[in-house]
């Protein structure tokens, strides 16, 4: 009985624990990447129907969703009964020390040598704009970066029968603040806003009223913090993606006039030239301009 007890345990550390993986893969379909390997306590759960989120709605586990062709290395190997997850890393989706990425290996095309990098070039400006005004009414999903979501997801971890509107939900259909951006410009910008803040060149905003900022703004202008980010879509109107726990459906992709956007921001944040390096600070915002 004692050797029979042992073995089991062995043959569930053997199961469970992370094994050392050598290699590189691409993703082949947009592949949600996690920040913990229990992909199946995530999709699906015990009922092979649930999406675990939080109180907001949301999956915080969620980092961003790889577009095909993202190349990555595989560090680790995680086995979860008969799935393989992978612990990767990726330069096009940096992350803080600390921090784990995970991705379902049959998201995954394994190679033995580097990919290249994903080939991206932003779209033409009229593209994006486009792009992102036909997404108003999109729902916001953190970590979301493909506005159709994963249908790859139904098939590898749900069970049953779902309403379209389940569907849409479960395969993580909708979009964050940056994963507008993301989305409309195929992947070329940063995906987080601890990057965009410094990203392209800063406009020079500082001292200056909502007025006097809105004059000087042009079309895919970018005022953020390192949280959010709101894109100027024409020289009237903003658009974002916004998280409203409180309201019906949690938010999602709204415009609103400019000047009257900036007006509310400035109501608690002052506008600065420069993101001060290493700053979390919620009392300022920038504004970029990185299309020119």
């Amino acid at each position: 009985m004692w050797a029979i007890a042992i073995l089991f345990v062995v043959i569930n550390l053997l199961v469970a624990a992370p094994c050392q993986a050598a290699g590189y893969g691409v993703a082949r379909v947009p592949a949600p990447v996690l920040n913990v390997p229990e992909m199946k306590t995530v999709f699906g759960g015990r009922d092979g129907k649930s999406l675990k989120t939080d109180s907001c709605g949301q999956v915080r586990e969620l980092e961003f969703i790889a577009l095909p062709g993202t190349p990555f290395r595989i560090l680790a190997e995680v086995r979860r009964g008969a799935t393989i997850i992978y612990r990767v890393e990726t330069e096009e989706y940096p992350v803080p020390a600390g921090t784990s990425l995970y991705v379902d290996s049959r998201f995954i095309e394994s190679r033995h040598q580097p990919p290249p990098p994903r080939p991206a070039s932003p779209p033409p400006r009229e593209k994006i704009i486009s792009t992102m005004a036909a997404a108003v009414g999109t729902p916001y999903v953190w970590g979301g970066n493909v506005r159709q979501g994963v249908p790859e997801l139904l098939q590898s971890y749900y069970r049953g029968k779902v309403s379209d509107q389940e569907r849409k939900h479960l395969a993580l259909s909708g979009l964050d603040c940056s994963g507008l951006l993301y989305e409309a410009t195929g992947g070329w910008t940063p995906r987080n806003t601890s990057e965009l803040v410094s990203w392209g060149s800063g406009v020079p905003v500082a001292g200056k009223g909502a007025a006097q900022i809105a004059a000087q703004l042009e079309p895919l202008d970018l005022i953020l913090w390192n949280g959010h980010v709101i894109i100027v879509l024409d020289r009237e109107t903003a658009i974002e993606s916004r998280l409203e726990c409180d309201k019906p459906g949690r938010g999602g992709v709204v415009t609103t006039p400019l000047r009257q956007r900036l007006e509310e921001i400035m109501r608690t944040r002052r506008p600065v030239d420069v993101w001060p390096a290493g700053s979390k600070k919620r009392d300022i915002f920038v504004v970029r301009r990185w299309l020119s």
